[in-house]
């Protein structure tokens, strides 16, 4: 299939931020007094936003104050631990740069803060790969809804079958489905090469190069 737009998820598809997740959110829950979520729970999750995910690992009600305050705390935590922790995948700036010289139309949808995750692209030097990022600020629904992806079909006139989602959360598969585009597991991310097999992606792959013998 020739795609001539591709729509990347970050967390654990561009950028491995996996070690910044778990030092963040539980520092964040443990200064809350809340139990500090597994962390197979917190890898989970990692495919949706914060505001969603936090609901469904805290192990009480929380007020909106608190919840306000875990969302902050984790915030500043995330931060702190993005120098040190947050690293791009191997593969992947070489995969960018043999698509834009193909002329393929890059983009990022994201569960990260449209201004998170324009300083994480600029820290690992691939934000000008892409002609617009979305995060989840963009958007009324989060992830697994299409609307993301909707968003960029309508304001670039895009055609949903010349457009692939390329994640690595089965939340991804669910959001390119939903949407009728084109959807690429990857397996070096948050969830397991099973998981994503059962969403039946239209492609599944174990490293970024793969993707160019499928994108035409």
């Amino acid at each position: 299939m020739s795609y001539e737009y591709v729509i990347f998820d970050f967390d654990g598809t561009l950028g491995d931020s996996k070690e910044c997740g778990f030092k963040a959110t539980e520092e964040a829950f443990k200064k809350m007094g809340l139990t500090i979520p597994k962390k197979e729970t917190i890898e989970y999750y990692m495919g949706i936003p914060i505001e969603k995910s936090f609901k469904e690992m805290s192990n009480r009600a929380l007020s909106q104050n608190e919840f306000d305050e875990l969302l902050g705390l984790f915030r500043t935590s995330y931060k702190e631990y993005e120098n040190d922790y947050l690293k791009i995948f191997p593969g992947i700036k070489e995969l960018l740069t043999t698509l834009k010289t193909h002329k393929k139309v890059l983009f990022v949808v994201s569960s990260k803060k449209t201004d998170v995750l324009k300083r994480n692209l600029e820290s690992l030097t691939i934000s000008d790969y892409f002609t617009e990022i979305v995060g989840s600020d963009k958007v009324s629904n989060y992830k697994p809804d299409p609307e993301g992806i909707h968003y960029l079909l309508k304001k670039y006139s895009m055609n949903p079958v010349q457009t692939l989602i390329v994640g690595d959360a089965i939340f991804d598969i669910q959001m390119g489905k939903a949407a009728e585009v084109g959807t690429c597991g990857v397996t070096w991310g948050s969830h397991a090469k099973a998981e994503l097999a059962k969403e039946r992606p239209d492609l599944l792959i174990d490293e970024p190069k793969e993707l160019l013998s499928w994108i035409g």
